[in-house]
Parts: C-alpha cells; structure tokens; sequence
C-alpha cells in the first residue's frame, strides 16, 4: 500500500483488465509518442481534436487530456468543448498546461479551462504550476527553471481552489489533491533527453483516473509506474536513443507486483 492507501498493483492490473479509452488532445509533437505509451501501458488512445467532433467524443470516452504543448484557436475551441463534456459526463480529466506562465495566450487558455470545467489532474513542472498562478515566468517553453520544492505551496493552493489533484513533475515528484502531499523518487535523467514524456505521463494519469475515479491516487499510479519503467529500461540501455524504445518495452512488461515493490513514495 502507498501512503495513501493505494493499492498499486490492484491499479494496474484493473488499468490493463479495463483498458480504458483516453481521448487525447495533444501536442504535434507528443502525439504519436502518448499513444505508444498508453498502448505500451493497456489503455486505448484516440486522438479526436476536432471541434465538431471532440465534445461527442469526450462524453463517450473514459477519461480526457487537454495538453497546451501547440494550441491553436481551432484545437483550443474543441478543447473547450471536450472539458465540458467530460465533466458533464462525469469523466475525469487532465489539464497539462505546457509553458503556463511563460506565454499569455496559452496562460489565459488554461485559466479558463480550470475556471470553465475544473479537471481531475493538473499535471506540469514547477514553472508551468507556478505560472497558472501568477507567481512565475522562470520556464523556457516546456522546460523548467524552478524547482519542485518551490511549487509544493503553489501546487497545494491550486489543488484546493479547483478541487483536484496537482502533479508538480522533476527529479522528485509532488503529488498532492490539497490534504494529502507524496513525493515519488523514481526516475531517470533520461526521461529529460526523449520528448514528450511529460505529455504522455498526463495521459497516463487519465488512464488511471479512468480506473480509479481519484484525481490522487491516478496521479501517483501513473508517476510510479513511468518512473519505475524508466528504472528498468535504463539499467539496459546506453543512452537516450535506446532508452526510448525500451520504456515502451517497460511499461508493457511491469507487472502489477513489480509495480508495487519498486515504487518509492514517500508521505509528507
């Protein structure tokens, strides 16, 4: 059990049994790699961003991710439409608000989706966390030049006004819906040299939230069991070239026990 009463191998054998539909609005960039590493992990990707299409979809798929990594007027209006529906439908979903702070338009994009239709994760690096907050324009694009420690108080702030969980990514994780705080300490530098992890990992954590219908415990299945892959792939492969293709490789091999027995979390 993690410090939060999360059974991690019960996680994930009901992510794989179930294999829930994750309705994926994402960047140019991280597409094809997310879809991967939701297929690699046993979820069902579909990347429906089409206005006239995206708010239908949102209502029928398990769980939604709206990713700011290239928005358009015309991506962000479907992702409007599908934040919407999502809550309306009652399925859960992930903002992941890439370069929040350091960009206006997308800073405003993002505050208005959390002020419209609030998600069930909100998952970004410390720049992006403290960006949706005001407090900081440090990120250069989707990197970060702030450190976790310095988002902890921002992170919890943001997950008490919206009611979700907020996932502050970086060496060390912070995870936190407002109550209850973890770290994960899992990871590679690797994970840094391949693009569109992040991306991805938000997309995992809608899978999860799709199984186990709490923005916390999604987000902290997810961060174990990206992180714990990454452990594995890395202890065979010599850079990141080859890192990449052995976390797919990873992730579809972990199992539930494996998960369970590797992860390293910590309560704060």
């Amino acid at each position: 059990m993690t410090p939060i009463g999360l059974d991690l191998a019960q996680a994930l054998a009901d992510l794989r049994e179930q294999a829930p539909l994750v309705q994926c609005l994402t960047n140019i960039v991280a597409a094809n790699w997310t879809a991967n590493v939701l297929l690699a992990a046993g979820a069902s990707p579909a990347m429906v961003d089409n206005p006239a299409e995206a708010g239908h979809f949102a209502g029928v798929a398990s769980a939604v991710l709206i990713n700011l990594g290239t928005p358009y007027p015309e991506t962000v209006a479907a992702m409007r439409e599908a934040a919407r529906a999502a809550v309306a439908a009652g399925n859960p979903w992930v903002l992941d608000p890439v370069a929040a702070g350091g960009l206006p338009w997308r800073t405003e994009v993002a505050l208005e989706l959390l002020d419209d239709a609030a998600p069930t994760v909100i998952r970004g690096n410390a720049s992006e966390v403290l960006g949706l907050a005001g407090a900081s324009v440090g990120g250069r694009g989707a990197d970060a030049a702030d450190s976790v420690e310095a988002a902890t108080l921002t992170a919890t702030y943001l997950a008490t006004r919206y009611n979700c969980a907020v996932a502050v990514s970086g060496p060390v994780d912070y995870l936190t819906d407002g109550r209850n705080s973890l770290t994960a300490t899992n990871g590679h530098e690797w994970l840094t040299r391949v693009t569109g992890v992040g991306c991805a990992l938000g997309a995992l954590m809608a899978a999860f939230a799709a199984v186990t219908r709490n923005g916390l415990e999604a987000a902290t299945a997810a961060t174990a069991m990206l992180t714990v892959a990454a452990d594995q792939a890395a202890a065979t492969t010599s850079g990141p070239g080859t890192f990449a293709p052995a976390l797919l490789d990873r992730l579809a091999s972990l199992t539930p026990d494996e998960l369970a027995s590797a992860a390293r979390l910590g309560h704060v």
